[in-house]
């Protein structure tokens, strides 16, 4: 089965890599996004997927899009039966779509349609849900609207960053695609539409939503910080600079001081736990602090900050 392969970031390799693996399957191209010049040097980046693909020996493609006719029958020239996407990050259009015999299948990290769009796994973790998935799907013009191939249940304990967890959910999807890819092909597998009445849609992330509003639960702030694990991160501003919450957990205990009332929103305070030292007060409880980050220094523990910054101790973000 002749397959091209469309993927962008680190965590689409490993489908890339279970494809490449199947005995069924020959993955004969990959396509990618354009390098581009990144960082103050603005040195040239390429995608994870395009390394991943040199390294297997596997021709690349980059076009900027697909509405020239020369990029189609450049697609069409390597007589895909299929086209499965993992985190490509650009629509396809219908000529695209309808190239391949068996269609584009896509790998979508969530239990469709549940959480359609940019940020599904954050939203996930925003929600508290009990469990997410990853659906294998027919794409069509929509997003994230076409019949579902099959699907993957996968339990949250809630403890979970979105960037482990959409590692955890490609992975998955990775394994379910490869299982299920012969028997779609031979077509023994039936399609199941999508109920749009049950459906939800997420937005694309901004730096701006990491920034704490301390008037929100401790609750809530701890899985925003989950969420936005790597970007944007959770973050205040401590005396005119940026202050990252990197590890946070949720705590529900009275001052250092022994005072009953509890600190008021942005307030930070001293705590009598051995491990968490110090918290901020919310809108509900504390939020400990474990490992922060000061703009332009290291990150550290909270233990080490407080050396460092003792004053930071009553200080009102």
């Amino acid at each position: 089965m002749r397959v091209v392969f469309m993927g962008t970031p680190q965590y689409a390799v490993p489908v890339l890599e279970e494809l490449q693996a199947a005995s069924s399957t020959e993955v004969v191209a990959v396509y990618t996004p354009p390098d581009r010049p990144r960082g103050r040097g603005r040195e040239i980046e390429t995608t994870p997927v395009k390394a991943a693909a040199l390294e297997l020996g596997i021709p690349v493609c980059q076009p900027v899009s697909f509405r020239s006719e020369e990029v189609r029958e450049e697609l069409a020239s390597f007589l895909p039966d299929v086209v499965v996407v993992a985190a490509y990050g650009k629509l396809l259009p219908a000529s695209v779509l309808e190239l391949p015999p068996h269609g584009c299948l896509n790998i979508h990290p969530s239990l469709l349609p549940r959480y359609r769009g940019p940020s599904p796994v954050v939203s996930a973790i925003l929600d508290g849900v009990a469990e997410t998935g990853v659906s294998l799907m027919l794409l069509d013009e929509g997003m994230d609207t076409g019949p579902i191939v099959a699907q993957e249940t996968y339990p949250l304990n809630g403890t979970e960053t979105a960037l482990f967890l959409t590692e955890e959910l490609f992975m998955a999807g990775g394994k379910l695609l490869v299982d299920r890819l012969q028997p779609w092909v031979e077509g023994k597998l039936p399609l199941t539409a999508q109920e749009d009445s049950l459906a939800t849609v997420t937005s694309k992330l901004e730096r701006s939503d990491g920034a704490a509003d301390w008037t929100q639960s401790a609750e809530h702030l701890e899985r925003l910080q989950r969420a936005f694990t790597p970007w944007p991160g959770l973050f205040t501003q401590w005396e005119d600079k940026t202050l990252r919450l990197l590890e946070v957990c949720v705590m529900q205990i009275a001052r250092q001081s022994g005072e009953s009332l509890a600190p008021e929103p942005g307030e930070v305070v001293g705590l009598d736990q051995e491990d968490i030292l110090v918290g901020i007060g919310t809108g509900e409880g504390i939020l400990g602090l474990k490992t922060l980050q000061l703009e332009g220094r290291r990150a550290t523990s909270a233990s080490e900050f407080l050396r460092g910054y003792p004053h930071f101790l009553g200080s009102q973000l």
